[in-house]
């Protein structure tokens, strides 16, 4: 743990907003359940384009035509997702730090992140030759693996969160 982080979120949690938030009836529930429907959002339309680049579902659509049709809806989804997960931390800062599984899911989601970026900066920029096949080349594939797989461990670790097993006493 960094102490300068730690200290941080303790300071956090004491401010009125987050204090505020996570007293509330309403507002946190509020705010994971919109979380949870946009991750739904998200891994939907993220799973579909995973799916066609291992070749298994959607072969006869074009990679870059399903990918112009599902991206927005996974970018919408994702910043929404974002956002609200923000807002989720500063609800409970030091609980949320301090948490194995929190940590593990920012390890995946920065994975994740990675994978994206080598997806869409490498493989990706040159969808035109070989967009159209039924099955896409090793590295598309390994990276709709990638993601399947990441995502899964962040949507596990992102439920892990909740439970208490090894939080620090306080």
């Amino acid at each position: 743990m960094f102490p300068q982080i730690y200290h941080f979120v303790e300071w956090l949690d004491q401010t009125p907003w987050s204090v505020a938030l996570h007293e509330s009836i309403w507002a946190y529930p509020i705010i994971e359940s919109v979380h949870v429907l946009c991750l739904c959002l998200f891994l939907g339309m993220a799973i579909l384009l995973d799916l066609r680049l291992l070749g298994i579902t959607l072969k006869r659509v074009p990679v870059k035509e399903l990918a112009d049709r599902l991206l927005p809806w996974t970018i919408a989804g994702f910043i929404i997702m974002v956002i609200t997960g923000v807002l989720l931390f500063y609800g409970i800062p030091v609980r949320t730090y301090t948490n194995i599984f929190f940590r593990i899911k920012v390890a995946l989601l920065i994975l994740a992140g990675l994978n994206v970026w080598y997806f869409h900066s490498g493989i990706y920029t040159k969808v035109a030759e070989w967009g159209r096949d039924f099955k896409p080349p090793s590295k598309a594939r390994m990276a709709g693996m990638a993601s399947l797989i990441l995502w899964a461990g962040i949507v596990v670790a992102g439920r892990m969160i909740a439970y208490n097993w090894f939080d620090k006493d306080h």
